[in-house]
C-alpha cells in the first residue's frame, strides 16, 4: 500500500480527485481490488458503495486482474463499417475468450470500447496501450501469434 501513500500524496486526501486517484491505482496495480477500493475510501472519508459506484459507471475501470495483454478492440462506427466485427471475432476465435474475458493462462484479456478517436486508421486493435490500426482477420491473427510466441 506504498504506493497508495503516494498517489493520495499527488493528489491530496480530498474526493474531488477520486478518479484520478482511482486512474493512477489502476496504472499501478493493472486493476482495483475490492481491498484496494475499501482502503481508498477508509482513507477519503467516503463510502464504499460510492467508489464502487464510480467504478462501475465508467467503463475503463477494471474490477478484475486483467491478462498479461490487455486486448482492446475499437467498435465505433468508422472502424465497425471498416471490418471490426470480424476482426473482434477473429480474436474470439484465437483466444476462446468473449469481450470481458480473461484466458486461463493469464494471457490475455479482451474488451471492446465505443471510440479511440482514431478513426482514420480504423479498425484499431490496442495491445496494453500499442495501436495497431488498419486491422483485418489475417493481421490480428499474425498479432496474435507473435503475442504467443513472445510467451513461448
Amino acid at each position: 500500500m506504498e504506493n497508495l501513500n503516494s498517489i493520495l500524496a499527488k493528489y491530496g486526501w480530498g474526493k474531488m480527485a477520486l478518479i484520478p486517484i482511482l486512474q493512477d491505482l489502476q496504472e499501478e496495480y493493472g486493476w482495483l481490488s475490492e481491498e484496494l477500493l475499501d482502503e481508498v475510501a477508509q482513507r477519503l472519508r467516503v463510502s464504499s458503495s460510492e467508489i464502487f459506484s464510480m467504478v462501475t459507471f465508467y467503463k475503463s475501470f477494471r474490477l478484475k486482474p486483467v491478462g498479461k495483454y490487455l486486448i482492446t478492440v475499437c467498435l465505433g462506427t468508422a472502424c465497425h463499417v471498416r471490418g471490426a466485427p470480424d476482426v473482434l471475432d477473429e480474436i474470439k476465435r484465437r483466444s476462446g475468450i468473449k469481450d470481458g474475458e480473461t484466458t486461463k493462462d493469464n494471457l490475455f484479456t479482451l474488451e471492446t470500447v465505443n471510440c479511440v478517436g482514431a478513426c482514420a486508421l480504423g479498425p484499431i486493435v490496442i495491445v496494453n496501450d500499442e495501436y495497431h490500426g488498419l486491422m483485418s482477420k489475417v493481421k490480428v491473427e499474425k498479432l496474435i501469434d507473435q503475442l504467443y510466441e513472445k510467451n513461448q
